[in-house]
């Protein structure tokens, strides 16, 4: 279980950001960390919350000797889905925005911002370039709730189905539907090699079941 503590969860923001910049080289990083998680708490999200959060960062952890730049792949995280509104499409660019906005304030050399917005902008597709490894290990912790026990994937999807609350049940259907088969499409759907080991099989039976369940 993912600790939500919020002291504990501003420590691994604030050692995240001293990662990425000269130690001491910008403002205190508590007020970026408040200013985050006052945002993944806001309302109108139902997973996409401060557990989502929580776990994405510890499979960064797990998946941390995989990375080029762990420290940029966990900022990535927190700033992933910082901007979220489920009838908007632009969140993940919204999201990026901010992060280039406060990482460069914060002290974060420019380089690096720009790598954190990158990682972000890619979790529109989940699709990292094979040499991307940095990409891989964001990529592969965001969806690794595909892989999760029966239990705890039928949680996820009822929390996604709330966010999207607003949209009629025959339209999510479709919807849903139509992202399950391109996840299934591809070649993988996790590109480290402990995504591919560990979760890959339960995720594809996952979203097999859950594709033959939307089927009308």
């Amino acid at each position: 279980m993912a600790d939500l503590d919020p002291a504990a969860l501003r420590l691994r923001f604030a050692d995240a950001l001293e990662g990425a910049r000269t130690p001491g080289g910008g403002p205190d990083p508590a007020r970026y960390a408040d200013d985050l998680l006052a945002r993944w708490q806001e309302p109108q999200r139902k997973y996409h919350t401060v557990t989502h959060l929580a776990a994405v960062l510890d499979r960064i952890d797990l998946l941390a000797e995989h990375a080029c730049d762990p420290d940029a792949v966990r900022l990535a995280a927190w700033f992933h889905d910082a901007v979220y509104l489920p009838e908007r499409s632009e969140n993940e660019e919204r999201s990026a925005h901010l992060a280039e906005r406060a990482l460069t304030e914060a002290g974060v050399p420019g380089e690096k911002v720009a790598e954190v917005a990158r990682l972000v902008r890619l979790t529109v597709t989940h699709d990292p370039a094979d040499d991307d490894r940095d990409g891989q290990v964001l990529c592969d912790a965001d969806l690794a709730i595909l892989a999760a026990p029966p239990a705890a994937y039928a949680a996820y999807t009822a929390e996604v189905r709330e966010e999207y609350h607003f949209v009629p049940n025959t339209a999510f259907r479709i919807g849903r539907s139509a992202i399950l088969r391109q996840l299934l499409d591809l070649p993988h759907l996790f590109r480290t090699p402990y995504g591919r080991e560990n979760w890959e099989p339960t995720a594809r039976y996952n979203l097999g079941a859950e594709l033959e369940m939307l089927s009308p």
